[in-house]
């Protein structure tokens, strides 16, 4: 354990961000989930609609540096490419 002050606030803040950064890659990850589940099921509309959503939480992960934007733009691009491939 830390003894000086500075150490031992760098350590509930690295605490604080690592479980903001858990529950948000949590939520992303549910979020892919949704959209293979639609995929899966054939249902191109709820497809299409998973889709818009999961990308819109994966560039705001993005945003707040929870993912680097090359895995992020990669994750849209996997997904995008699951629902383009129904027909």
């Amino acid at each position: 354990m830390a003894n000086i002050k500075s150490a031992k606030k760098r350590i509930l803040v690295i605490s604080t961000k690592t479980e903001r950064n858990k529950a948000i890659k949590s939520k992303v990850k549910t979020y892919i989930k949704n959209v293979e589940l639609a995929v899966a099921e054939g249902d191109k509309e709820k497809a299409n609609q998973a889709l818009l959503a999961a990308t819109s939480e994966i560039d705001k992960a993005a945003s707040k540096g929870v993912y680097h934007k090359n895995n992020a733009s990669r994750k849209v691009a996997r997904i995008a490419g699951l629902v383009n491939s129904m027909n």
